[in-house]
């Protein structure tokens, strides 16, 4: 059987009814390009900013690792030269004004340092003014060294200069006091050889009239006063001036006459023992002249029958004794 199909006589028309013009075609296909080329362009874009940020923060990274690093080592760098400068001060603790200036300093620009380090953002010049001022400090305590090593020098020295003084000063300290001993040994010996002498004593028991007039008497009882005199004998040593005697009067019954209201006390003797005087004389001597010394001694009570003992003493020294005794009286005494 056989079809037939008239109705395609009119497809061509169809057809080119629903068949696209080619400008059309050609603008699509441009403006697809173009897109694509955007696309690709702001990936591309996207691709390299993100490659330059990667890099720029791995620039950056390097500079913090950079600066961390370098203010670590200025870090030690410091703490190295305030130790060295620490012990130099510990084994010196007496320092002269220029050290002292110069500790100063010193400090100031530890101060400084460490202010710097202590930025957490710290630039390039901030650190590398620190390290400027390390090499700095790192001078100072150079001359800080040099200056004490000359300190301990002179130190040395001066204290070998005060043991050649010392030495010295105890070597005329030592001849001074052994002058001192000969020189005392020899004024001892002329203290001992200037004291005066006495002898030629006289001891009398004077009986006072009512008329004034005065007579010798060896009855106790009628003695109002003992006048005694002795001789100061001649002495080359001894110079002319006032010399103190000293009279000790010792009654019968041993004990000493003293009587503090006419002037009686107390005097050391030459080997420190404390002795009653009763009477204490100041003589005007003349060198090299024998002198006589005379005065009466009245005491406000009666005298005693007995012994009276009478002592002269002169430097301390015993220089003469006598003795006068008075007798009890009788009917025709």
């Amino acid at each position: 059987m056989a079809f037939e199909n008239f109705p395609q006589a009119e497809k061509p028309e169809q057809e080119a009814v629903n068949k696209p013009t080619p400008s059309k075609n050609n603008m699509r296909t441009l403006l697809t390009g173009l897109l694509v080329v955007a696309l690709l362009g702001t990936w591309g874009y996207i691709i390299y900013d993100k490659n330059k940020t990667k890099e720029k923060d791995d620039q950056q990274e390097t500079v913090i690792a950079n600066t961390s690093t370098q203010r670590d080592e200025l870090q030690k760098e410091l703490e190295d030269a305030a130790m060295r400068y620490d012990m130099l001060k510990s084994s010196n603790s007496k320092l002269d004004s220029t050290i002292t200036s110069k500790d100063r300093d010193i400090q100031e620009k530890r101060t400084r340092i460490q202010s710097l380090l202590n930025k957490v953002n710290a630039t390039a010049a901030e650190l590398g003014e620190a390290k400027r001022l390390i090499a700095s400090l790192n001078g100072d305590l150079e001359g800080y060294r040099a200056q004490i090593e000359v300190l301990q020098g002179e130190k040395i020295q001066l204290t070998q200069e005060k043991q050649v003084v010392t030495q010295e000063r105890d070597r005329v300290r030592k001849d001074y006091d052994s002058a001192n001993v000969v020189i005392k040994e020899k004024e001892d010996m002329l203290n001992v050889g200037s004291t005066l002498m006495a002898s030629n004593f006289s001891i009398i028991g004077i009986d006072e009239k009512s008329s004034g007039k005065e007579k010798a008497t060896s009855t106790a009882k009628r003695v109002d006063k003992l006048r005694i005199s002795f001789d100061l004998n001649e002495n080359m040593i001894a110079k002319s001036g006032t010399k103190e005697i000293f009279v000790c009067i010792t009654a019968p019954d041993g004990t000493p006459v003293a009587v503090e209201a006419l002037g009686s006390g107390t005097f050391s003797t030459r080997d420190g023992q404390q002795k009653f005087f009763t009477q204490r004389l100041n003589v005007d001597y003349t060198q090299n002249k024998k002198q006589t010394v005379s005065f009466d001694w009245k005491q406000n009570t009666n005298f005693n029958t007995g012994n009276y003992k009478i002592e002269v003493f002169n430097n301390g020294f015993k220089v003469g004794e006598a003795s006068r005794p008075l007798k009890k009286g009788g009917l025709f005494s």
